[in-house]
């Protein structure tokens, strides 16, 4: 039979130092979390307004003697027309998987391949290039490693003065990087580094854009942090990367996206993160949102989030550096006008895209978390209701909405009596009937919070439920 206890409230056996102690070793594990596992992918670059396109033909499945019979055409055909037309079936047919397994088990093929590449005709260099480009999209490890003997051929190519066929050359290197170790074994002694850091100063957007995908896939290899990143940042890789993030008119969002993930990758390996704040990384990121923010005020482009997520992501980041912490956040990242622009994005995202709530959020906790000045600018800005309204979203989204709160509430007793005031008790009584422990945690942590310095306060004019 269930009876009514009467009892008092115990005094807390924490203080304020146990509770920032535990919080602080909560937002470790939480901030080792973060560093997710990334995600790899390949692309596909075919020119719609290619004569095999304009032919609108069906790709067919080639048998060994059709593959020997187009490579024959290639290299020996009467008429130039006839070697270049032979290279685009030869092409469509390695769109198929099966052909690309024939293909690379025919001996010779690929040795072919690479004379037709290293041709003094164009045309032909271009169809061979092609084919080598369908080869590295396919997901067997073994397709790229037999594309091995073309790899430093690309990589001189990236010199040249053809930007289509240097593009070509940066996706067909940036496809076969992430496939195969192998690979990319052998591009690091032949110069991959050096060679994309003088890509990187190429006027042509598209070679940037494809720039930045290859440079992302090696930046995401396994044994990146140690082989691959501080080769990188030895480079002029990093300065130019930062120019090319700097927000004005020149800032192309499709370059802006393919390096902003690039950074991203470089700061989570934690290589040496503070170079890139003396490189002026903080800065220019901060800028970057401040821009962004008003972006989405006068756009409805919906592709603005693709960088909203990097960016957000090397911010957040940047801030838990021991070399941020030491000296202080960047005074250009001090302004109240931060913290806005992050709300802005907030509501962004609410209406557009609710999976990226978490990644302004973690921003705003990492600000909020050593700096009073941003706790106090929340605060003056009045935006403890907004961040109220984001604990219906989702769990994961209340929990953090929480430890910002709790970021607020443990920076002492004049923060505690300006959060107290409105319908910050109401929703946080809410929340305690949530199913998730985590954020019924949270939300008695911040409770604690408050009765530790605002002992006392009550809970009127709060009408509680009656349990009958």
């Amino acid at each position: 039979m269930w009876s009514q206890r009467q009892g008092r409230l115990r005094p807390l056996r924490c203080g304020v130092e146990e509770l920032r102690r535990r919080r602080r070793e909560q937002e470790a594990a939480l901030r080792k979390a973060r560093r997710e596992q990334q995600l790899v992918s390949k692309r596909l670059l075919r020119d719609e307004t290619s004569e095999e396109a304009e032919e609108a033909c069906v790709a067919v499945i080639l048998g060994e003697a059709e593959i020997q019979q187009f490579l024959r055409l290639a290299q020996r055909g009467p008429e130039e027309k006839e070697r270049e037309q032979a290279l685009v079936s030869l092409r469509r047919g390695l769109q198929h998987p099966e052909t690309q397994q024939t293909f690379i088990r025919l001996e010779g093929s690929i040795r072919t391949l690479v004379g037709l590449l290293t041709s003094n005709q164009a045309l032909l260099q271009l169809g061979a290039a092609r084919c080598l480009h369908e080869l590295s999209h396919s997901e067997q490890s073994a397709v790229a490693e037999a594309c091995l003997p073309a790899t430093s051929y690309l990589l001189t190519y990236l010199s040249g003065h053809s930007a289509d066929f240097i593009e070509l050359c940066l996706y067909t290197l940036g496809n076969l990087i992430v496939e195969s170790e192998a690979v990319r074994r052998q591009l690091l002694p032949q110069g991959i580094v050096p060679a994309l850091a003088a890509c990187i100063q190429s006027p042509h957007l598209t070679v940037l854009e494809a720039l930045g995908y290859a440079l992302a896939q090696l930046l995401q290899a396994k044994e990146a942090p140690e082989k691959i990143i501080p080769s990188v940042l030895g480079s002029t890789l990093p300065q130019h990367m930062l120019q090319l993030l700097q927000p004005g008119p020149k800032l192309s969002l499709g370059v802006a996206v393919e390096f902003a993930w690039c950074l991203h990758y470089i700061i989570c390996s934690q290589v040496n993160n503070a170079l890139l704040i003396t490189h002026g990384a903080l800065s220019t990121l901060g800028l970057l949102l401040l821009d962004l923010a008003g972006a989405v005020q006068r756009t409805e482009d919906a592709g603005l989030e693709l960088l909203a997520c990097p960016v957000l992501r090397c911010l957040s980041n940047l801030l838990t550096e021991a070399a941020v912490e030491a000296v202080g956040v960047h005074p250009q990242l001090q302004d109240e006008r931060v913290v806005a622009a992050l709300f802005i994005l907030l509501d962004f995202f609410l209406q557009k895209q609710p999976s990226l709530l978490p990644e302004g959020l973690w921003l705003l906790n990492n600000l909020t978390a050593n700096s009073p000045s941003f706790c106090t600018s929340l605060l003056s800005l009045d935006l403890t209701e907004p961040l109220l309204q984001l604990l219906s979203v989702s769990n994961v989204v209340s929990g953090l909405v929480l430890t910002v709160l709790c970021n607020v509430a443990e920076k002492g007793p004049a923060y505690c009596q300006r959060l107290w005031p409105g319908p910050l008790l109401p929703s946080l009584l809410d929340t305690l009937a949530f199913s998730d422990t985590v954020v019924v945690g949270q939300s008695l942590e911040l409770l604690q919070l408050l009765f530790l310095y605002q002992p006392g306060v009550g809970f009127w004019p709060w009408s509680p439920t009656p349990l009958f």
